[in-house]
């Protein structure tokens, strides 16, 4: 049976977006600064090798344990599920060549045929919830790993079911203050994990906790 993961970027204060991070200020990232937020939130891994490569922003980049856990990551990946809120600010956001490159399962209650983009990345609009949306995941992937990528709230649905079996958490030393956070409206009885790995980096020290 393949695994279900998470894997974000977190802010040392438990947010996983800044305040003011909306579409209706998509095209404003100075409202409550929140463009720089998210920038300071995701700069460990702009000049990583393998996210260059990925997103096809050139050749070079840093190696070392970094990078192999992003490459790691994209190799054991075989769908992703995500939000209706994320997937309108990738809409906009993202290349033409999505950078998932799998199937990708987006929650929401809008009806739409699927969105197939170059390089191997097609959204699957999913209306019947989140127990659908992972079986749905389970059969794209092939045997390979589902990914739960955000946001904060499909995250917290997928931790209620009790299906998460790894948290892969990128803690960074920014403070928001507030916007979305990670560890909200959980339910009892509250799923266990125990810690698998610590590495250090010098922006970002990333947590991977495995379920008991």
């Amino acid at each position: 049976m393949s695994k279900v993961f998470v894997n974000i970027a977190l802010s040392l204060d438990g947010f996983m977006a800044p305040e003011g991070m909306t579409m209706e200020n998509w095209d404003r990232p100075e409202y409550k600064n929140w463009g720089a937020k998210w920038g300071a939130l995701m700069a460990w891994v702009f000049n990583q090798q393998h996210f260059l490569e990925s997103l096809k922003l050139g050749s070079g980049g840093e190696t070392g344990p970094v990078n192999d856990m992003l490459r790691h990551t994209a190799e054991r990946t075989g769908a992703h599920i995500m939000g209706k809120r994320m997937f309108d600010g990738g809409e906009r956001g993202w290349p033409e060549e999505a950078p998932f490159h799998t199937p990708v399962c987006v929650l929401t209650h809008t009806k739409r045929d699927p969105w197939v983009r170059p390089g191997g990345t097609t959204f699957y609009f999913v209306n019947e919830g989140p127990e659908q949306a992972l079986a749905l995941a389970r059969e794209a992937a092939g045997g390979r790993d589902v990914r739960i990528s955000g946001g904060a709230h499909v995250i917290q649905q997928y931790l209620n079911l009790g299906v998460v079996d790894e948290l892969e958490i990128a803690l960074v030393p920014v403070l928001f203050g507030g916007g979305r956070r990670l560890f909200e409206n959980l339910l009892e009885p509250l799923p266990q994990f125990r810690i698998d790995r610590v590495l250090h980096s010098p922006a970002a020290t990333h947590l991977r906790y495995v379920r008991v």
